[in-house]
């Protein structure tokens, strides 16, 4: 007799986790388990704001798949995911035909939401995985060397416009202008001309903290150069800067730009929408044990879940620890399928939130209501980030590729 297969699809932090868990509570003849990615590394999605801006080599957030997950376990296929065949059971791949599977997990990560906004998506550029962040970080220094070499200068090249306020573009923020000294010396560029300016349509940065550490947080980032521009939307984006104005008005502003940085916002992947689930901004609203309604041995998470608060009505939000609680939850219930036992409901457990501005800076809320601004949340920040490592790898995977050095970079 055949062992079931597991299929997981998507090496983030949901897939990861809960190939890895599934390693530790099933046999080796409980289940066969195929973890499907599109590159042969695992990246940290939360870090790559840091290589985006020039702060952190690209390879301290990646690491090599088989490093972490146990070869003699688990089955790694490097493809990319075509389609869900979900009343089939089948997955087809780019290269390699189509994959039966028992139990599906789906955790294929995000994908930036340009909200319809034009040009965006072709003069944009966004914080989505390794190749992106690289692309960033090359642009910046390639447009200061343009700069550098000019005759006629032209001070535009040197303004550098982010989209969105939420946490991906403040912690961007917060490393970019740490690392523009650093730029302005290497190419002999006076930084007063260097402007970095936030847009935000909403009327403040960072909606997930209160009003005390949201006013630390931009009291910091202005001390450093960033300009805001809140309460307003950016609507357009050409190839030399951005066109903006406030919601309900016709008066427009154009900002001529060198660089543009879009961070305003992310959706599911799109392979589920085009295999047929029912989505909103490409998530799929699963049920309180994870599986989606109808398919009783398909998972999603992470950034492709809509997973409800059952205290708000509304959907719990896509983050990192997020994805890696529900990995957890996702191994137990399979294991609880496999020996026909119910499932279990998820449960969100709120550890905190910690968001970087910078190298020594930071805010957070940890343990519910103890609030953190400064070097104290940087440290924590680092602390948050060494324990995902030692969940997933262990010591020898903390020590390769974790921030041990918490007061330092």
């Amino acid at each position: 007799m055949s062992k079931p297969r597991i299929l997981i699809l998507g090496a983030g932090y949901g897939g990861m986790m809960t190939t890895t868990q599934l390693t530790k509570r099933l046999g080796v003849n409980d289940a066969q388990i195929t973890l499907v990615n599109k590159h042969n590394y695992h990246y940290q999605t939360t870090w790559l704001h840091e290589p985006a801006a020039g702060t952190l080599p690209v390879d301290r957030t990646r690491m090599l798949i088989k490093d972490v997950i146990n070869t003699n376990r688990v089955e790694f296929i490097q493809d990319t995911v075509v389609s869900i065949k979900k009343d089939e059971n089948k997955v087809v791949l780019k290269n390699g035909g189509e994959i039966d599977y028992d139990y599906l997990v789906i955790a294929l990560g995000f994908e930036s939401e340009t909200f319809g906004i034009k040009g965006l998506k072709e003069n944009a550029l966004a914080i989505e995985d390794v190749n992106s962040v690289r692309l960033i970080r090359e642009h910046i220094e390639y447009q200061f060397s343009r700069y550098h070499n000019m005759e006629e200068k032209d001070d535009s090249l040197l303004t550098i416009v982010v989209g969105g306020g939420g946490f991906t573009g403040v912690e961007f923020l917060g490393e970019l202008v740490n690392r523009l000294p650093e730029l302005c010396r290497e190419y002999d560029i006076d930084r007063e001309k260097v402007r970095v300016i936030n847009v935000e349509g909403a009327p403040t940065i960072l909606p997930m903290f209160d009003k005390e550490l949201v006013e630390y947080a931009i009291r910091r980032l202005e001390s450093k150069g960033v300009e805001f521009r809140l309460g307003t939307l950016l609507k357009e984006c050409k190839e030399d800067g951005v066109v903006v104005g406030k919601p309900n008005s016709d008066e427009v502003e154009e900002i001529k730009a060198g660089t543009v940085v879009w961070t305003g916002g992310v959706r599911g992947n799109r392979v589920l929408e085009e295999s047929g689930f029912e989505v909103a901004r490409g998530r799929v609203n699963v049920g309180d044990d994870l599986r989606v309604p109808g398919y009783d041995n398909v998972f999603v998470i992470g950034d492709c879940a809509n997973v409800m608060n059952p205290e708000t009505g509304r959907p719990y939000p896509t983050t990192a620890q997020n994805a890696i609680q529900q990995a957890y939850s996702v191994a137990r219930n399979i294991k609880h399928l496999l020996r026909g036992e119910p499932t279990e409901k998820y449960v969100f457990h709120n550890k905190g939130t910690v968001a970087s501005l910078g190298h020594g800076d930071a805010i957070g809320v940890i343990f519910g209501n103890i609030k953190l601004k400064g070097m104290s949340a940087a440290i924590m920040k680092k602390i948050i980030d060494n324990r995902y490592l030692f969940l997933l790898g262990g010591i020898g995977l903390m020590l390769r590729k974790g921030k041990l050095n918490l007061f330092g970079k």
